[in-house]
């Protein structure tokens, strides 16, 4: 997932955090759905990524989910 601003898009690298439907709940791992499906973002994992390696958009969040993942990485950089 996409959790960089638009203001600094574009650019050759993005910053992303990964999904996965396996990974333990945590209170910093917001659950959004992608396609249909439960994910879990992993805030905690957050990186950079060559743009070249982002593929087609899988959906948009509502902003409930928008929230959750605002307030995980708040959580998990220590801005809160």
């Amino acid at each position: 997932m996409l959790v960089q601003s638009d203001v600094f898009l574009p650019r050759s690298v993005v910053l992303i955090a990964p999904t996965s439907t396996k990974a333990k709940p945590a209170s910093f791992r917001p659950v959004i759905e992608l396609d249909g499906v439960r994910t879990k973002v992993l805030a905690e994992q957050v990186g950079a990524v060559d743009v070249s390696r982002i593929g087609n958009l899988a959906g948009r969040l509502s902003p409930e989910e928008l929230w959750g993942v605002d307030a995980a990485l708040l959580t998990v950089l220590g801005l809160n």
